[in-house]
């Protein structure tokens, strides 16, 4: 039951990624904002958790990881308190952050809570799989949850909806969830929080500002430099500070090669989900509710991708879980490349039943690898760069295959609409196949045919174009895994960090087993 309630807390992180998309026109509308100021009421939540993701996990460590996932509740519960009430667009931007602040400290929470309930690998690696599945099944379900609550309420339910999830997580969590000490009880890496916060903040900033501004405009370019040269600073701190937030193997590939990984599935993932969404809803003509409805499949497969690797853990070894799921991921980009205004939704649903087996296979393995190699005593930290990789890797994914879909398609449709004799369309179906598909709405008999069909042709060229990057980062990712990772013959015990990093996990071999003679120390379970 513990898992569970600790796993209920990932569940409402998810949830909170993606539920207000449905609601924003209404929210627009209801709060006169802007539309850079609607982009950034969802914006903020992102920009916050992927730039404080990593200082959280060091916290973690420090003060305890049930304390900080009850502090990260309570966080949300208020912020959300502030979002319900908001009256102006600034206050619904400061809530959003609050927000994302809280999931901060929430997602590296439940990760290193998991590993202190769970001492055993195979238990262990069941419940991370668990956690992962959860994890993608909020975010998944946010648009069909938050579609019902516009529907039947206001765009106001979407908030208040946290609160008493929140109170409720927090009560179970005081009854059932044990308390572990702090892994670490040396004094916060002043330095190294303020150069990984930063450099991640304009790193992921750059990366949800380039569609909009242009990835070569000064302000992103600037930013991104900025951001590459923090954490560069940061990499350098880490290996030199006697006590620094991560310990030095962090920075190894036993690590960085699973959390590339991780990252390269939700680059591909995240992206995908978006367009798949937008031609549910520009091409089949489906609501924002029912386009959510209609990618179900996905979190589905992944729940049973999860679920096929935690069986899997005793026959196979992460490196080749890892491997095999994104070549599944890869595939099913591949497929969804093929795409066509005739395909339909059976094609679209194939393409995310593929798709969410390989991410559900790939996350359950890459995070198990993560946090055996990070050890016990840096399970917040190492939580943290699991969570902090995904949610860059995510964030790049939608900014990055937008930015492809939305170029070939502006590219294509003015052209296609001059050929048909449309070219006195309204600019925002030149800029948009869902603005195309309402324009063609209200359009004359004779004109809503050729305008839907120049749009859904210059899209799906789009669609394809983006599906192709994904497929290339996805069997990019499996390849660095196959040659970054030692094959099980050659697998060795985990690298122990120095002495100058604090409490040496014990060393463990890259399959979860440890060597004769060594002891795990985790957390007792119930431990004050």
């Amino acid at each position: 039951m513990s898992a569970g309630v600790v796993c209920s807390g990932l569940f409402l992180l998810g949830l909170d990624l993606t539920v207000l998309n449905v609601a924003l026109p209404e929210l627009q509308t209801a709060l006169g904002s802007s539309a850079g100021q609607t982009q950034w009421i969802v914006d903020a939540y992102a920009l916050v958790l992927g730039g404080l993701v990593l200082t959280a996990g060091g916290i973690t460590d420090r003060i305890g990881r049930r304390r900080a996932f009850l502090a990260g509740l309570a966080t949300c519960g208020l912020a959300s308190v502030a979002g319900a009430t908001a009256a102006l667009p600034w206050q619904l931007i400061a809530a959003r952050g609050a927000m994302g602040a809280g999931a901060a400290l929430i997602m590296p929470a439940t990760l290193s809570l998991i590993t202190s309930l769970f001492p055993e690998p195979q238990p262990r690696r069941r419940a991370i799989s668990l956690w992962a599945a959860v994890g993608g099944a909020g975010g998944a379900l946010g648009p069909v949850i938050g579609g019902w609550l516009v529907g039947h309420q206001s765009w106001r339910a979407v908030f208040w909806l946290n609160v008493p999830c929140a109170v409720a997580i927090i009560g179970l969590t005081l009854l059932v969830v044990p308390a572990p000490p702090p892994a670490r009880t040396e004094p916060v890496d002043l330095p190294g929080t303020v150069l990984s916060a930063t450099g991640l903040l304009a790193l992921v900033w750059a990366i949800i500002e380039g569609p909009g501004r242009g990835w070569t405009s000064t302000a992103v370019l600037s930013a991104s430099a900025l951001g590459a040269g923090l954490l560069t600073a940061f990499a350098v701190w880490v290996r030199r500070a006697p006590a620094a937030m991560l310990p030095r193997h962090v920075l190894r590939r036993e690590v960085a090669v699973p959390a590339a990984a991780l990252a390269m599935m939700a680059f591909g993932m995240f992206g995908a989900l978006f367009v798949i969404s937008l031609y549910l809803q520009g091409v089949l003509g489906c609501t924002p509710w029912q386009a959510g409805v209609r990618t179900l499949p996905l979190p589905a497969a992944l729940i049973a991708g999860a679920g096929l690797a935690a069986g899997l853990t005793a026959r196979l070894t992460q490196r080749s879980l890892m491997v095999s799921g994104l070549a599944v991921v890869a595939g099913s980009f591949v497929l969804l490349s093929r795409t066509t205004p005739e395909s339909g939704y059976p094609h679209l649903a194939v393409v995310q039943i593929a798709a969410g087996l390989g991410a559900g296979l790939t996350a359950a393995a890459g995070t198990a690898a993560v946090m055996e190699s990070v050890g016990e005593s840096y399970a917040g930290v190492g939580s943290a760069v699991n969570d902090a990789t995904r949610q860059v890797g995510a964030t790049l994914g939608v900014a990055v295959q937008g930015s492809v879909l939305a170029t070939v398609y502006r590219d294509r449709v003015g052209d296609a609409l001059a050929h048909a004799g449309l070219g006195g369309v309204p600019s925002a179906a030149k800029d948009s196949v869902v603005a195309a598909a309402l324009a063609a709405r209200n359009a004359a008999p004779a004109v809503r045919g050729r305008l839907l069909a120049a749009a859904t042709d210059a899209f799906v060229a789009g669609l394809t174009r983006s599906a192709a990057v994904a497929a290339v980062v996805a069997a990019g990712g499996a390849v660095a895994v196959w040659r970054g990772l030692p094959r099980p013959a050659a697998d060795g015990p985990s690298p122990r960090p120095e002495k100058a990093d604090g409490p040496s996990p014990r060393p463990e071999k890259q399959d979860g087993r440890t060597p004769p003679g060594s002891e795990r120390h985790t957390a007792r379970r119930g431990s004050p």
